[in-house]
């Protein structure tokens, strides 16, 4: 059982493998009994694996696919074969004859209707309807049209008349809008508020450089309560965190880390090893198989049950096949001579009833029946025979 570790895979980016490797000796002391441990594990459970696969595929080969094809086959015929039969026997047929009623009672009828009456009453209603557009073409053109003038120039001259009163009392309100309304609000303006403004701007100024300084103050004494805090939280929390973590955490991350990759590939070795002894046990197990039960049978079906095979069939099987083709051909002529028989009755009743039935009469060709020999005085073209 090959216990080494395979040697590394050169990565594209990484150093070569050569030289002396990284494990150390804790590697080295944990990794053969690690393997050992994990194939004794692996190997029965690697075994009833196999067992159960190739157990599986008996399984799937024997029964599930047989079952399988039985079951596709009977679905086929109790579901998929009277669907069809269904279509295509009464409802293709029963759809047919709807279609034929449907086009000889709707179809037909409606394109009587409409060839025979719907386009001429149509043809006459638009007939009176370019009469009546005509009329009432001439009545927007010699009525409507002069009144629609006449109210329109109507409407400018009283429009015109508003316009000119509209601007009169405009301009008088403007004046009046100005001098009691304009004049006293700039007056108020430039006299009361500009002052009032800049008192107000002064004081606003003086309360901002107030306040930034309080800010300014706030501000310094955040900071050194901040500093004062970040100390105390760095001595007595960060460090120590810092000192644990990097003197007992992460040596004891990279033994667990060691430890699970040990493990990690010594089950993959071990499943590796147990595959081998698996296949090797197998082999062992189908050939004792073939040695005591197969062989045996087989030499049986070669020696034994063939040369009696061969017996029976040409003993038994094969004058049973010829009487019975015999019987077979038999039952096909006398059929035969029954149908034939069938069929002269019938013609013969035909006859008796109906009479014969009348025979084409041969048409007048005018060319030769057989060849003839030809003379001076006959041809055999249309123009020229007699």
């Amino acid at each position: 059982m090959d216990v080494e570790k395979p040697p590394p895979r050169p990565s594209p980016s990484g150093p070569p493998p050569y030289g002396p490797s990284p494990e150390g000796c804790l590697v080295r002391v944990i990794r053969l009994p690690v393997r050992i441990v994990v194939l004794v594990l692996v190997l029965p459970v690697r075994m009833l694996w196999d067992a159960l696969v190739v157990g599986g595929r008996v399984v799937r080969d024997t029964v599930l696919r047989p079952l399988g094809r039985a079951a596709a086959l009977l679905g086929w015929a109790l579901f998929v074969w009277p669907w069809t039969a269904l279509w295509r026997y009464v409802v293709v047929p029963v759809g047919r004859v709807l279609g034929l009623l449907g086009r000889l009672l709707v179809v037909v009828p409606l394109v009587w209707l409409h060839r025979r009456v719907l386009t001429p009453l149509g043809h006459a209603l638009a007939w009176a309807g370019r009469g009546v557009a005509t009329a009432l073409a001439w009545l927007y053109a010699r009525v409507l049209t002069p009144v629609g003038h006449a109210l329109a120039w109507l409407v400018r001259g009283i429009g015109l008349v508003l316009a000119a009163v509209a601007a009169g009392v405009y301009a008088g309100l403007a004046w009046l809008v100005g001098r009691l309304v304009v004049v006293p609000a700039r007056w108020l303006y430039r006299w009361v508020l500009v002052p009032v403004g800049r008192a107000a701007a002064w004081c606003g100024r003086a309360i901002v450089r107030c306040g930034r300084g309080l800010w300014w103050l706030g501000t310094a004494a955040v900071k050194g309560a901040g500093f004062v805090l970040y100390w105390i939280v760095r001595v007595l929390l960060v460090l120590p965190a810092g000192a644990v973590c990097r003197w007992v955490l992460v040596p004891a991350a990279r033994a667990l880390a060691v430890v699970a990759r040990e493990v990690g590939e010594a089950l993959g070795h071990a499943w590796r090893v147990a595959g081998r002894i698996s296949l090797a046990v197998g082999r062992l197990l189908g050939t004792l198989f073939r040695r005591i039960l197969v062989e045996p049978v087989r030499w049986v079906y070669r020696t034994v049950l063939t040369p009696v095979g061969h017996v029976v069939r040409d003993t038994v099987l094969r004058p049973a096949a010829e009487a019975a083709r015999a019987v077979g051909r038999a039952t096909g002529q006398a059929l035969t001579a029954a149908r034939r028989t069938v069929r002269q009755a019938r013609a013969d009743v035909r006859r008796a009833l109906l009479g014969e039935p009348r025979r084409p009469r041969p048409a007048a060709r005018r060319e030769p029946l057989a060849r003839e020999t030809r003379t001076l005085g006959s041809s055999t073209t249309a123009l020229t025979k007699d």
